[in-house]
């Protein structure tokens, strides 16, 4: 559940990013934060054990840090997740242009217009979307590194092991393990299933150090089969494999893209309507528009999008899960 959530599109951006920091700096930063992650995710389950009722992170900083928090947490998450689908708009054109002709710009319009729809009908059940999420993601880590993991050129690992910008992957790195949305849910299962809560750190360790272990061989795959590193990963498979692997990684990718944005999308939508007080025609203005006004608005690299998503957001949702522990033990001191 943890590794299902953690893994998305931001492992695309993963094998330009190391590159541009070295595969050293990459590869330590990637486990270094996985750790940290860890750590996040030990004290976001703190804070739900300890806290009565059922709540999400926007309930728990409005419980914690008032209003000010409420609004910081509240806009934060819907404003990442705009960006998020914004991500998938730029990403998708990488996996359709495989087995569809036409332009780049075709390609999103094509993809935008598919997700749309469904966010339009508002489709309520979306456990077939989540399934088809996780299998395409596994799918394609696995088929990457299964092919080009063995393949590694020893002499261009050297000649890139320490990058011109160490810090660069960062941000990447950061977006791509941030998973904190599926401790709620990891917490709700162990309580209904019966499972001793004893169990649940190593569990939530394990879906972060899994996500990293995935993310490395998904890298290392890439670096093997690819003649350049493409800031989308895929692009740069190109004239590498054969036209059957592409067209399956094609497949696998928009399949995951799509069922992401709909799942994302459904949910900004549920948002706005239930807490915002939006019309059902209100929201679903938004939710279809707003990504494609970013993408036109200039937010139409890959990289740098993740890049910035890393950067911006996940610091300050980490920083506010720290606050809102700090206020939890000074509160829960008193008490003694």
């Amino acid at each position: 559940m943890m590794a299902g959530t953690i893994i998305g599109a931001g492992m695309f951006s993963l094998p330009f990013a190391f590159l541009k920091s070295g595969l050293i700096a990459g590869f330590s930063f990637l486990f270094l934060f996985a750790l940290l992650y860890a750590l996040i995710y030990f004290i976001y389950s703190d804070i739900i054990l300890k806290t009565e009722g059922d709540h999400r992170f926007i309930g728990y900083a409005q419980i914690y840090l008032g209003k000010t928090g409420f609004w910081t947490a509240f806009l934060t998450s819907l404003v990442q997740l705009f960006f998020v689908l914004t991500i998938y708009l730029i990403l998708a054109p990488s996996f359709t242009k495989i087995f569809i002709g036409g332009n780049s710009l075709n390609h999103l319009l094509f993809f935008w217009i598919v997700g749309s729809l469904v966010i339009l009908l508002n489709v309520r059940k979306i456990a077939l979307f989540e399934f088809i999420i996780v299998a395409g993601m596994f799918l394609i880590i696995l088929i990457v590194f299964l092919f080009g993991g063995f393949k590694i050129d020893i002499n261009f690992l050297k000649n890139i092991t320490f990058g011109s910008n160490a810090f660069f992957a960062i941000g990447p790195i950061l977006f791509a393990l941030s998973g904190t949305l599926a401790v709620p849910e990891a917490i709700s299962y162990f309580k209904e299933s019966g499972v001793s809560l004893g169990f649940l750190k190593k569990s939530l360790a394990l879906g972060s150090f899994f996500s990293a272990l995935a993310y490395a061989g998904f890298v290392i795959g890439i670096l093997g089969l690819s003649r350049f590193i493409s800031d989308d990963a895929i692009s740069g498979l190109i004239g590498s494999v054969p036209d059957w692997f592409m067209i399956i990684l094609g497949i696998l990718g928009f399949l995951s893209l799509i069922s992401s944005y709909i799942v994302v999308g459904l949910n900004v939508r549920k948002i706005l309507e239930r807490d915002f007080n939006f019309s059902g025609f209100l929201a679903v203005i938004f939710v279809v528009f707003a990504p494609l006004i970013l993408y036109f608005l200039g937010f139409q690299n890959f990289i740098d999008a993740v890049s910035f998503m890393g950067s911006v957001f996940a610091p300050i949702e980490i920083f506010l899960l720290l606050l809102i522990w700090l206020k939890l033990k000074k509160a829960t001191s008193k008490n003694y």
